[in-house]
């Protein structure tokens, strides 16, 4: 079990994230969205240890994280937003450099390396400088540093960046595989279809504040919608898209 407690962090006085509580237990998979600035990131900053709360804490089996982070992050895979790599590793370098850090044996480390290289279709490019892959083929090896440790937590953050239709679709079936198997999963995107689509369950975060928790079919049913958008819409939208698109269309149409 995967717990945030009361999480909070300000900069400068501002709360990017305020008092955000949640649960995630093995094989469930939490959908977590909200518009840019909701606080998305902040939080998993926080949950990966990569940033520090102001307030509140991070439970794993209901240790705190922070009192052995090294140990939490053998059991947690990462997938960031932007793809930072060693750009003059290849891609078998990259994977050995983080099964190492992550202590693994030398000779399962050499057999997972390859194996998730070839499924992920960059077998023929493993021995290539990072630096001459495309976005997509990055962040395939990103996905399989994530996994490449069997870990017990993982946290994806705009995974499907980049990748082409049958990756993503392989990926999402990945995602639910994963689940079945008793792992934490946390999966944060802005692309509401996915979310809706392979996640047991949905956060909503709106100024930091979680402003909805719960299924995908319960909140419909609250909000009387009939897709997880409508239901992000009615939930954090403020302003009308369609007068805003028309709008911005005026003003650049204007005077042509």
């Amino acid at each position: 079990m995967l717990e945030a407690r009361g999480l909070s962090k300000y900069y400068q006085g501002i709360a990017a994230v305020k008092d955000v509580s949640f649960t995630v237990a093995p094989g469930e998979i939490l959908g977590y969205l909200g518009p840019n600035g909701a606080g998305k990131s902040t939080t998993v900053g926080i949950l990966t240890g990569l940033i520090e709360p102001s307030a509140g804490s991070v439970h794993y089996k209901g240790a705190r994280v922070d009192s052995n982070l090294v140990e939490y992050r053998k059991r947690l895979g990462y997938v960031p937003e932007e793809p930072h790599l060693y750009p003059f590793l290849s891609g078998r370098e990259y994977l050995e450099l983080v099964g190492r850090l992550r202590e693994m044996p030398a000779r399962l480390l050499a057999s997972r390396t390859d194996g998730l290289l070839e499924l992920f279709g960059l077998g023929g490019a493993r021995d290539q400088a990072i630096a001459t892959y495309s976005k997509g083929m990055r962040q395939k090896v990103l996905i399989a540093g994530a996994l490449l440790h069997d870990p017990e937590v993982l946290i994806f953050d705009e995974p499907l960046s980049g990748l082409d239709v049958t990756t993503a679709l392989m990926f999402r079936e990945l995602v639910a595989e994963l689940a079945r198997r008793g792992r934490v999963i946390i999966y944060s995107s802005h692309v509401l279809e996915v979310v809706e689509k392979i996640c047991t369950r949905v956060m909503v975060l709106f100024r930091g504040r979680v402003v909805a928790d719960d299924t995908v079919g319960r909140l419909r049913e609250l909000m009387a919608l009939q897709s997880l958008e409508d239901v992000f819409k009615e939930l954090v939208i403020r302003e009308d898209p369609a007068r805003t698109a028309r709008d911005i269309v005026g003003l650049i149409g204007a005077g042509a």
